[in-house]
């Protein structure tokens, strides 16, 4: 059986499919020792040699799925050149080559799937499918009923407007805010750009819910092991079988 080499790489675990493509186009990628710039070359699991920066890559033998409590100031990247706290430094204990399913930026907080699953990976960050997030924001000022409804309309980016979100009042303080928001893009720092359109400037963010995941009780910088429940559901909500 063959595949594309994009869907390859992804579901070795490497990096989404897009970002494969991407890998491809930039001459990263080398199929039998030579270097593959098509989108729709094909390639033979088990028979063709792929390399990624001369490093061969392989499906895993299992696949392996974690659920994180990023803690704030943590990037979500697996290197950083300014050498910042590392989300992989918090999982010393995990021997198989994990990634993170989409991002929580540096100054965000809360829950993190971590998998060497790349169908699953992809399907959970492709717009198609529509997954989910919710967060706690904590916002500048006091948000008023009109803003929420701009908020849940959507809102105008330079990127483009916004899908629809729903959004709860949560707690009204003198000077702040608490509000619940649910997304179902994954646009980079959405929820803080979205707010800050509407003059309440994020304070603290934490994501508390990823499709049917919850965070639940989970310490800041704790991890463990999805159960079989969880892996079911989330590929139910992605059309995996």
């Amino acid at each position: 059986m063959v595949e594309r080499l994009q869907k390859y790489i992804a579901r070795c675990g490497i990096t989404s499919r897009r970002k494969a493509e991407k890998m491809i186009i930039n001459g990263l990628v080398k199929v039998n020792g030579k270097i593959v710039t098509e989108l729709g070359f094909k390639v033979a699991p088990g028979k063709d040699l792929v390399e990624i920066k001369n490093q061969k890559i392989s499906t895993p033998d299992a696949y392996v799925y974690y659920l994180l409590n990023k803690p704030r100031q943590v990037v979500t990247t697996l290197s950083d050149p300014r050498g910042r706290r590392k989300i992989i430094d918090l999982l010393p204990e995990v021997k198989e080559r994990i990634y993170p399913v989409g991002r929580l930026d540096y100054n965000s907080e809360g829950l993190l799937l971590l998998t060497n699953d790349g169908q699953l990976t992809n399907r959970l960050t492709h717009p198609r499918y529509g997954i989910t997030k919710t967060y706690l924001v904590l916002v500048e000022g006091q948000v008023n009923k009109n803003t929420i409804r701009k908020l849940a309309k959507g809102i105008l980016l330079e990127d483009g407007p916004t899908y629809p979100a729903k959004v709860k009042l949560l707690e009204l303080r003198p000077q702040t805010t608490l509000l619940k928001i649910t997304i179902s893009e994954g646009r980079n720092r959405q929820i803080r750009r979205m707010c800050k359109h509407v003059d309440h400037p994020v304070i603290s963010l934490k994501r508390i819910c990823f499709g049917p995941l919850e965070l639940g009780d989970l310490k800041s910088g704790a991890y463990r092991k999805l159960n079989n429940e969880e892996i079911k559901d989330l590929k139910k909500v992605c059309g995996i079988k």
